[in-house]
């Protein structure tokens, strides 16, 4: 009998949905453009916090050493180091790896550093388990005694968290407003199907239905919608991802700031269950909104 029942409210929802072609395709459309709007910003936030991710790992500060500073005092100025919160590596720079550093990057002219060895000081390059840390790291590493000073890309470290905020926080308004936008196209459009049947529902009722008897036929077609509205998204988001990042990839500008974008595979799980849970939750809501009157005989 259970089976029956399920077996019932499904077929229903099934018919219900290509009943009424027109309408359920003006849904799909709606919520595919709402999702599509809402994965291109996902994609790019994910993105923008692996590109974080790695400068946490590479894009460190450099702290030097005061000249003269005997070597134990060198070693032990590392290990304070080591000892603050919020320090993830730290690897120590001598004076002749710092030589070979500038020789490298002089190429051709590097013979012209002979002798200068004495002119670059000892150092720790210094990664952060959170960029976050950046200022109050720098704030506790000077106060160690002979620290010199302190070299690091604070500006590109503030830019690129503003620019993470930032798209965090318009992803999440623009969800807001597609969830309200797509519920509305929905819950009218289930609406249609159920004025269409309001008689039936009538008699239903009055025969003993139930509430949720009647509404479940109206919430499977939510949902149906809501899923084909998902895996139509996914697609295209895939589809269009692969192609942009595949050609920003090769561009001259990525090749020479060595960054790195996700593929749409590393973000596949996390996109299908938000599109999956966003098309069941919008079409069961919808389903419910345009039920509420018909469901008071």
């Amino acid at each position: 009998m259970r089976y029956n029942v399920i077996g019932y409210l499904v077929g229903e929802g099934f018919r219900n949905v290509f009943k009424n072609k027109k309408s359920t395709i003006a849904s799909i459309v709606i919520m595919c453009m709402s999702m599509l709007i809402f994965g291109m910003f996902f994609t790019i936030g994910e993105n923008i916090d692996h590109i974080m991710t790695n400068v946490e790992e590479s894009q460190g500060m450099q702290v030097f050493i005061k000249d003269g500073t005997s070597s134990e005092r060198v070693k032990q100025i590392g290990e304070e180091i080591k000892e603050i919160d919020g320090i993830n590596k730290t690897k120590y720079v001598s004076k002749e790896d710092a030589l070979n550093q500038v020789k490298e990057q002089w190429k051709d002219k590097s013979d012209l550093l002979s002798g200068y060895e004495s002119v670059f000081p000892e150092s720790y390059v210094v990664t952060l388990t959170d960029l976050k840390l950046n200022e109050e790291v720098q704030s506790k590493i000077m106060q160690i005694s002979d620290v010199d000073e302190i070299t690091s890309n604070n500006q590109t470290i503030s830019t690129l968290m503003n620019l993470a905020n930032g798209i965090r926080i318009v992803t999440g308004a623009l969800l807001l407003i597609l969830v309200i936008i797509s519920i509305f196209i929905i819950s009218n459009t289930i609406k249609l199907t159920v004025h269409a049947r309001r008689k039936e529902i009538s008699i239903m009722k009055y025969v003993g239905a139930t509430n949720h008897f009647i509404r479940g036929p109206f919430l499977v077609e939510g949902i149906i919608i809501g899923v084909i509205s998902a895996l139509i998204s996914l697609l295209i988001v895939g589809l269009v991802y692969n192609i942009v990042s595949g050609n920003l990839m090769q561009t001259d500008i990525a090749k020479t700031i060595g960054i790195s974008l996700l593929s749409f595979s590393d973000m596949f799980s996390i996109i299908i269950v938000v599109y999956l849970i966003l098309g069941i939750g919008v079409g069961v809501i919808g389903s419910s909104i345009s039920m509420r009157k018909y469901l008071d005989v």
